[in-house]
């Protein structure tokens, strides 16, 4: 498989992004640069503002929230999504356990990509009221 379809797949298998046509995938994997980091690369901090997003490809990622570890990622995993979308403060902490291979897009990016492409916002748009709405049906048991 191609790097590029091994990309698109990813992206394709992100539940923000379940919507969005093929074309619209590539279109975001266009935006997505791979990068590698060594272990114990911070990759975002609790409480700033970094607006990036990562899924992992290869090597596992440390979160923590308030210093105390509440998730481990590995191949296939996402981090970032809500702060792609706002541009927020993050609610975590993630730092590469081990050396690791990762996609990475910028809030920036990704916003002009939007602005550019209508469609790709409403697809993101759907996903996002699908995803709260079975939230607040969850709460409400």
């Amino acid at each position: 498989m191609s790097a590029a379809n091994e990309r698109d797949d990813l992206l394709g298998q992100v539940p923000l992004f379940a919507g969005i046509s093929a074309p619209g995938i590539e279109q975001l994997g266009a935006i997505a640069d791979e990068v590698e980091v060594r272990a114990g690369t911070v990759l975002t901090q609790q409480g700033h503002r970094e607006g990036f997003f990562f899924i992992v490809l290869e090597g596992s990622v440390r979160i923590e929230r308030d210093g105390r570890l509440v998730n481990t990622l590995g191949p296939g995993d996402y981090l970032g999504e809500i702060a792609l979308l706002d541009g927020g403060p993050r609610t975590a902490t993630a730092t590469a356990e081990t050396a690791c291979r990762l996609l990475s897009m910028t809030y920036h990016m990704f916003h002009e990509l939007l602005d550019a492409q209508p469609e790709i916002r409403a697809s993101i748009l759907e996903s996002v009221g699908r995803r709260l709405r079975e939230l607040d049906e969850a709460a409400a048991i």
